[in-house]
């Protein structure tokens, strides 16, 4: 078992802040000076240029043009992988996520990142305590928007999902987050590569009271287990143990509604909500 990565300070976002920082003394500006003609707080500038807080790309736009740069910090910001721009106690999923050959996730407390819409995605971030910037809410929105991009491969992986029923009972956002929320996990219900279960809250015997976790398998057919636990996370690589959740995961699925009452379920919700 591996413990997730330590922030890595030779990140590209220390890079592209150098970038920043060199960028504005040229244009002979204080980082007060930016702050003030970007409408920014001059903490901001101060994250963004010690590589504390990734550039957005809107952010980098509005940077080159304050700063004159001719699209430098936008094309640097474009390139940066997606493992980095997440959160990072998750990079080890995002890692293996982005070149899975398939994707199996159980979740009990939230949509999983992969079929949250952005208007659920920032509500979750909106709940979090201690409370995030809203710079880092956007960026970390953005990054889990692009991660869905997985699907649109020429050949996506598989994805299976069980879902706690209590997520979708959750009220999360407004009305209308839920509904759209719930649309969307039922779009991931219709193509052949995809399925959702949903798990009744009444449901025992249940094999999975220990909480969360997602199984991929590497395009090297390598099988991985990936489990969080509040801002730190793990890789499971040994066969054995890894086995061990294959068999958690399968009864799961045989405990939880079928995909077809799964359907069922989440159409009734609309109705009610």
């Amino acid at each position: 078992m591996h413990s997730a990565k330590k922030p890595r300070r030779g990140s590209s976002w220390q890079a592209i802040g150098a970038g920043v920082a060199q960028f504005r003394k040229r244009a002979r500006l204080t980082q007060e000076q930016l702050a003030e003609r970007a409408s920014i707080h001059v903490d901001t500038v101060r994250s963004i240029e010690q590589g504390r807080l990734a550039l957005q790309p809107d952010r980098a736009e509005q940077f080159d043009e304050l700063l004159d740069t001719g699209g430098v910090l936008a094309a640097m910001v474009a390139k940066v992988p997606v493992r980095e721009r997440v959160v990072q106690f998750a990079q080890g999923l995002v890692e293996h996520e982005q070149e899975a050959l398939s994707i199996l996730s159980y979740q009990s407390l939230a949509v999983p990142g992969l079929l949250q819409t952005p208007e659920y995605c920032r509500a979750v971030f909106d709940y979090r305590y201690p409370a995030i910037g809203n710079e880092t809410a956007e960026q970390w929105v953005n990054a889990r928007m692009e991660r869905q991009l997985i699907w649109e491969r020429k050949r996506p992986p598989v994805g299976h999902f069980v879902l706690e029923e209590g997520i979708l009972r959750r009220g999360v956002g407004s009305r209308e987050v839920m509904r759209e929320q719930i649309r969307k996990i039922l779009e991931a219900c219709d193509p052949v590569h995809m399925s959702v279960q949903i798990m009744p809250t009444d449901r025992a015997p249940h094999a999975c009271l220990d909480g969360p976790m997602v199984l991929l398998e590497t395009p090297d057919h390598e099988h991985l287990v990936y489990l969080e636990v509040q801002r730190a996370s793990f890789v499971v690589e040994d066969p054995d143990e890894v086995s061990n959740y294959h068999l958690k995961y399968g009864m799961l699925r045989s405990q939880a509604l079928s995909p077809d009452e799964s359907v069922r379920l989440l159409d009734g919700l609309l109705g009610e909500s």
